[in-house]
């Protein structure tokens, strides 16, 4: 069963609706227009007085000037709130209701916009395996969180990717990684982000009533919901500095890469790779980055998610190199066979 096919958003042009902003431009444009109101014989001396910071004519365009660029970004603004790449919030909300499509319980930005691309998977049953995943994903939008036991603390768990393989005519087997979340009385629920993936009993059975409903499911297929894989791994690198008087705000660049690598890649059939792990953390200023573990690349099936427990930066500074001696003649060409 082949794996259905997301346009990747990020990777879209940015649409020409959205003009570049450049208050210099606007500025020059007001001046520009208003030296050729003037009389041609008053047009160099009214171009003197322009150049004057301290003219209150001058004042009065670069406050113009400035009310404009504010009206053009609020025009960007419009613009992208209508894209799928772009909205936010409510305006996300609102796309998704173009498509019957509305947000879960604490359902962030990403997780719903992905959501909102497989709607018109939904207008299948689940056999294709974009359906099985869109109706996955839907038994988010029936998770409810109930406050009411009087402890003021409790815990929920929602779909957070799903993977669907056939491995014979007829069987399907969908794997469902989950993501924990945390309440308390009169504060704002948050991902518990100690969580691995691996979903509560409750969140298979829901996946399971979903998938079976007589609507949803092929009456020829036999469903096998099951419980992600959890490959654990950990990240240990040496980060060897440029001479420089400050070391931490390289640090603070280099976990942070780590961290959205990490995140990223959390999820059904993902590898972790060493390449990328290089990339993250060969941030400016990392003149060499040596990678204690993990020692190779990590590949995944489509039912395995990875899991990093750990993940440790040490910096060091790097040794003043002897540059003294020649250096060998550099290789013009290939190689000799």
């Amino acid at each position: 069963m082949p794996t259905i096919d997301l346009v990747d958003l990020s990777q879209l042009p940015p649409p020409d609706v959205v003009e570049p902003l450049d208050y210099e431009r606007l500025l020059a444009e007001r001046k520009a227009k208003l030296i050729s109101l003037y009389p041609e014989e008053q047009r160099d001396a009214i171009t003197r007085t322009l150049e004057l910071e301290s003219e209150p004519l001058v004042k009065l365009l670069e406050e113009n000037a400035y009310r404009e660029l504010i009206l053009r970004q609020r025009v960007n603004e419009a613009a992208r709130a209508v894209m799928l790449a772009y909205a936010t919030n409510g305006d996300l909300d609102q796309l998704g209701a173009n498509y019957n499509v509305t947000r879960a319980v604490m359902e962030p930005d990403s997780t719903f916009r992905n959501r909102i691309q497989r709607a018109f998977e939904g207008l299948s049953v689940a056999g294709p395996i974009g359906a099985y995943e869109y109706h996955a994903l839907k038994v988010n939008e029936g998770i409810s969180v109930n406050k009411g036991d009087g402890k003021g603390k409790g815990e929920y768990q929602t779909v957070a990717d799903v993977s669907v393989i056939s491995p014979s005519p007829a069987n399907v087997t969908v794997t469902i990684l989950s993501q924990k979340w945390i309440w308390e009385k009169d504060k704002d629920d948050k991902e518990d982000e100690t969580h691995n993936g691996i979903p509560s009993q409750d969140l298979l059975d829901r996946v399971v009533i979903a998938l079976n409903d007589e609507d949803v499911r092929p009456v020829a297929d036999r469903v096998k919901v099951q419980p992600a894989q959890i490959m654990e791994y950990q990240i240990d690198a040496v980060l060897y500095l440029e001479p420089t008087p400050e070391s931490e705000p390289i640090r603070k660049l280099a976990e942070k890469n780590m961290g959205k690598y990490v995140e990223d890649q959390h999820k059904l059939g993902k590898d972790i790779r060493l390449s990328a792990i290089y990339a993250a953390l060969h941030v400016t200023g990392v003149k060499q980055v040596e990678l204690r573990v993990p020692t190779n690349d990590i590949i995944l099936c489509k039912d395995q998610a990875p899991y990093c427990t750990s993940a440790k930066l040490e910096l060091r500074k790097t040794q003043t190199s002897d540059c003294s001696r020649p250096n060998p003649d550099p290789i013009v060409g290939g190689y000799d066979e």
